[in-house]
């Protein structure tokens, strides 16, 4: 079963839950032309674990490259977690299918994949681990060469169609994501 959740319908849960949230200039859009409005975020949709994996040993993450979320469930199913991503720029950098975490990387340091040197020589051969690295702070390695689930040193890039094939998180998510993950949890993109 998929349920929906829009931005007014998690406006709602959050208010109903007590918290309340202020209408600063990132919410508001009303000086916007309403055709010229980009939105990097698009409704996340809410899946049940059961219709993606057979059971939740080890934990699950599931990629939504099309609502641009990934979920987490814990394999004692007590955390749900719901972050929004960043997805791979086309089709073709796009890798569908079960993996697996085979290695979470503390302080990850980054090389640009031979596909990516193609498409532009000029990338830097290596960037150390730190604040202007492209993976961020804490990456998880699948068991599919050169993808990860990492961070981002770029926040323009959550909600949008823009990595090389990986899935990115805001720095603080991968962190999060990172300390619930084991070596071992299952990982579907979709």
């Amino acid at each position: 079963m998929v349920r929906f959740l829009n931005r007014r319908m998690a406006l709602r849960s959050i208010m109903g839950a007590g918290l309340s949230i202020s209408a600063g200039p990132g919410l508001s859009q009303n000086n916007a032309e309403p055709d010229t409005v980009k939105r990097n975020i698009s409704s996340f949709s809410i899946d049940e674990w059961q219709d993606h994996f057979d059971n939740l040993q080890n934990g699950a993450i599931l990629c939504d490259t099309v609502s641009r979320a990934l979920q987490f469930w814990s394999e004692d199913e007590s955390i749900y977690k719901l972050y929004p991503t960043s997805v791979p720029m086309s089709e073709e950098l796009t890798r569908r299918g079960y993996t697996r975490v085979v290695y979470k990387d503390p302080a990850p340091d980054w090389r640009p994949t031979p596909s990516m040197l193609e498409r532009d020589p000029t990338l830097p051969k290596y960037v150390a681990p730190g604040p202007e690295n492209p993976l961020g702070i804490r990456a998880l390695r699948l068991s599919w060469q050169y993808y990860r689930i990492h961070g981002t040193q770029d926040t323009r890039k959550i909600g949008r169609r823009s990595s090389s094939g990986c899935i990115g998180l805001y720095n603080e998510h991968i962190v999060e994501l990172f300390d619930l993950a084991k070596v071992g949890t299952q990982v579907k993109i979709i």
